[in-house]
């Protein structure tokens, strides 16, 4: 599929009227956990756009290339509006929060399989770790609070278990950066990179707006504290992309990325109202694609080839089961990171600033939001909650009577 040898639709016949932008959504009971992913997937891959239109339009003084940046950008806000409306009234806050949880498991797992820079795939796995074990916290918040078992939201695709413990995921800001992209790094890197920076800003968003409307105060402490882990992500995935990269080339790479994984979408996806909505959206993109191309050869004189030489799309995303590369980048559990290197915690210098944050932010273990869901949960129930295929692979979280507070934060 070359989205680039489409006839586009005209941007005038794609605005969408009232009836249109609010048509039902899907049923939590019925759907494949896979379905409520795609959805929380292109939530915020519509938000990225519009957000980076935004910058784009607040960084440029033309106003003719800022009204083809505003028609966009209306387009893009309604496919956001609706795809946002396609989660029921009856998922609750807690309920969706799962969903953002096993998307960037999947998610993350899915793309560092498939990178082919070791320094991206190494980012990958190191941050997949960390969600693992917020989908593991905030599963034991739902089953304490509300009685309802994750494992029926996540089906048994994704295992619910300790990664890196959250307590030890708190590092001094500068330690959040990777090296910066290049402009001939693969194209399916570069994708990558853009895809799951959306998906990580996604779901900070999401926690930094609802974290005051949560109806505990353990909840809201939880989102307060796995929210600001959600930066980190976004700081550190954002910094593996090109920063020489140019407004138009970055408009054109985001037009291409929605286009694919709308077309991974509507190739994926098993409801059939939903699927409408992929292939609607993704003749939207192509359109929306072909406009960007030619604002680059307008203000730019590039073609588009220039930024993405080969435009046949990379194989779609496919939604899938990870357990076992999940329970294979276990091994990197104890890892911090030191500036731009990932390494095991105990090989930092004594005195490393990530020792000292780590005092400033969880001076008494006791308080740390993370660790009191786990607790609590093991007071109330006698062990944590899980759902597992077998035994954590790592000897040192299979113990379910006792969080551990201590992996990837101290010197063993």
């Amino acid at each position: 599929m070359n989205p680039f040898q489409l006839t586009p639709e005209k941007l005038t016949d794609q605005f969408m009227d009232w009836q249109s932008l609010y048509s039902g959504s899907y049923d939590k009971m019925a759907i494949d956990p896979y379905t409520r992913v795609r959805v929380i997937l292109m939530n915020g891959t519509e938000f990225e756009s519009c957000w980076y239109s935004h910058q784009f339009h607040r960084h440029e003084s033309n106003n003719d290339l800022r009204r083809e940046l505003a028609v966009l950008r209306r387009q893009e806000q309604q496919q956001q509006k609706k795809i946002a409306c396609l989660k029921p009234l009856d998922e609750t806050m807690l309920e969706h929060t799962i969903g953002y949880e096993q998307l960037a498991v999947d998610l993350t797992a899915m793309l560092a399989q498939r990178v082919t820079c070791a320094h991206v795939k190494s980012a990958l796995d190191f941050a997949l770790l960390e969600d693992f074990d917020h989908l593991y916290r905030y599963a034991d918040l739902l089953e304490m609070e509300h009685g309802v078992y994750a494992e029926k939201l996540v089906g048994s695709y994704t295992e619910i278990m300790p990664g890196r413990p959250t307590i030890s995921e708190h590092r001094a800001p500068f330690d959040a950066l990777c090296q910066p992209g290049k402009k001939d790094a693969a194209l399916f890197d570069k994708m990558a990179v853009q895809i799951i920076t959306a998906a990580e800003q996604q779901t900070m968003n999401y926690y930094m707006n609802i974290c005051g409307l949560y109806t505990s105060d353990l909840g809201r402490r939880l989102y307060q504290e796995i929210g600001q882990i959600e930066e980190q992500h976004v700081t550190q995935y954002g910094s593996l992309m090109d920063p020489n990269c140019t407004w138009l080339e970055g408009l054109l790479m985001h037009q291409y990325v929605e286009a694919y994984l709308y077309y991974s979408c509507m190739e994926d996806e098993t409801d059939p109202l939903i699927k409408k909505v992929w292939e609607r959206f993704f003749q939207m993109e192509v359109a929306h694609l072909h406009k960007a191309a030619q604002l680059l050869k307008t203000y730019e004189k590039k073609d588009w080839q220039q930024v993405i030489p080969n435009g046949e799309f990379p194989a779609p995303l496919h939604f899938q089961s990870n357990i076992a590369y999940v329970r294979s980048a276990l091994n990197m559990v104890d890892f911090t990171a030191e500036k731009e290197i990932f390494k095991p915690v105990h090989m930092l210098p004594r005195d490393y600033d990530f020792f000292h944050y780590q005092q400033a932010v969880n001076q008494n273990v006791r308080d740390v939001p993370s660790h009191l869901v786990i607790d609590q949960s093991i007071l109330k129930n006698g062990r944590d909650y899980r759902a597992e295929t077998a035994p954590n692979p790592i000897p040192a979280l299979q113990n379910r009577a006792m969080d551990n507070t201590t992996l990837g934060r101290m010197y063993q």
